[in-house]
C-alpha cells in the first residue's frame, strides 16, 4: 500500500515528487511510501526549448529536464520509488484508497496524483466523468482538464499541471505539481499548513 502515487514524470509530477520527497524528515512524512510512474513519451516538454524560465540556462531543452528530473529525485530522495516504463490504464476506488492499473502492474495508494498531459488522447478509464474541454486553452486544439477545485477532484485524488486547467507554461506546471505535494504534506500534517524549504 502506497501512501501516494503519482502519475506522470513531467514538470508537474517531477515536481510534486521532489517536494514530497524533501519533507522526509518531517515527523508527520516519515516512513511515508511514496512513488511515481514515470510515464514522460506524452509529454510536451519533449520539444520544449526554454529560455523565459528563471534559472534555467538558455536553450535548456525540455528533454534534458525530463531526464535531469528523475535523476535530481533519485539522487536526492531515493526513498521515492520512480516506476519506469509503465502506462496508467485504468484507476478505480478501492477500500482503503485507489487501484491504479498499469498495462504490467496493479497498485494500491492512500491518495493519487493525476500529473499528464492535457491532451484529449489521455485514455485512463475510471477518470472520464471529470473530463471537460481545458478553460485557458484555444477551443480548436482540444485540450482538456480534470474538473477540480483547487487541484483536488475529490477526496485523496488530485491533479496537477495543465491536466488541473493551467496554462501550457513550465512555471507554472511546475508549481502546480509543488502545490499538490504542500496541500498533500498538509493533509498528513493534520490540517496545518506545511512548505518545506532548505537553508544556506
Amino acid at each position: 500500500m502506497l501512501d501516494a502515487l503519482i502519475i506522470g514524470g513531467g514538470a508537474a509530477g517531477l515536481s510534486c515528487a521532489l517536494v514530497l520527497g524533501s519533507a522526509k524528515n518531517k515527523p508527520f512524512a516519515k516512513n511515508k511510501h511514496i512513488a511515481i510512474i514515470t510515464h514522460q513519451k506524452t509529454s510536451h516538454l519533449q520539444m520544449a526549448l526554454f529560455n523565459n524560465v528563471l534559472g534555467l540556462k538558455p536553450e535548456t531543452t525540455g528533454a534534458s529536464i525530463l531526464e535531469s528530473g528523475k535523476k535530481q529525485l533519485h539522487d536526492l530522495y531515493p526513498h521515492v520509488e520512480q516506476i519506469e516504463n509503465e502506462k496508467v490504464c485504468v484507476i478505480s476506488k478501492s477500500i482503503n484508497g485507489f487501484k491504479v492499473e498499469t498495462n504490467k502492474n496493479i497498485y494500491e495508494s492512500k491518495l493519487v496524483v493525476i500529473a499528464v498531459g492535457y491532451t484529449n488522447l489521455m485514455t485512463i478509464k475510471g477518470l472520464y466523468p471529470y473530463i471537460e474541454p481545458h478553460p485557458r486553452a484555444a477551443i480548436e486544439k482540444n485540450r482538456i482538464w480534470l474538473k477540480n477545485t483547487n487541484h483536488l477532484i475529490e477526496n485523496n485524488l488530485y491533479v496537477a499541471g495543465t491536466l488541473a486547467g493551467w496554462r501550457s507554461q513550465f512555471a507554472i506546471a511546475s508549481g502546480s505539481g509543488a502545490h499538490v505535494a504542500t496541500d498533500i504534506l498538509t493533509l498528513w500534517n493534520g490540517g496545518k499548513h506545511v512548505k518545506v524549504h532548505d537553508k544556506v
